[in-house]
């Protein structure tokens, strides 16, 4: 298999420095932080394998960069249209994709997430795919919350989770 070569951007955020890449036809690869940044690489290793990608310094800013700028800067809606291309299993990619109908500043349960799926007894393996996901705000794996309504883990710390969800409930009543 050829190897894919992604480029990365750094990009100044409320929360810290977060990396993007994309690849040669725009679609967005992966979504994480700078100080998670071997996470990153260890989800991408899943999903293409090892030694499967190649990063490159961006030459011009993605458009998937311009719309997560735009989002932090309050337009949550900006990043919903975003293309996405993914690895992962189908079952991953199954939740992901539900992920993604989860609207900016609501919440919902693993369970709740599972049965949307028509998996409900599934909901530890929702919880893994979760947390597998390689695209953070852009497949919202932020917006899943435990049972009773906790914060439950996020891969890009709990203080950033709560400040995402904080910005969307803030931004996303401006909308209605």
């Amino acid at each position: 298999m050829p190897v894919q070569i992604f480029a990365l951007e750094r990009v100044a955020t409320p929360i810290g420095r977060m990396l993007v890449l994309t690849d040669a036809q725009q679609h967005l690869r992966a979504v994480d932080w700078q100080d998670f940044e071997p996470r990153m690489h260890t989800l991408l290793r899943r999903q293409y394998g090892k030694n499967a990608v190649q990063l490159h310094d961006a030459q011009h800013p993605s458009a998937a960069r311009r719309a997560l700028e735009a989002y932090f800067d309050g337009d949550i809606t900006a990043i919903a249209g975003l293309p996405v291309a993914l690895g992962g299993t189908e079952f991953q990619r199954q939740v992901w994709q539900a992920l993604r109908g989860i609207d900016g500043g609501s919440t919902v349960s693993y369970g709740v997430l599972a049965m949307r799926i028509q998996r409900p007894t599934a909901v530890r393996a929702v919880g893994l795919a979760n947390g597998a996901n390689p695209v953070g705000i852009v497949i919202p794996c932020h917006r899943v919350i435990g049972a009773n309504a906790s914060l439950t883990g996020y891969g890009g710390g709990l203080h950033r989770k709560r400040w995402l969800l904080d910005h969307e409930a803030q931004h996303g009543t401006a909308l209605k």
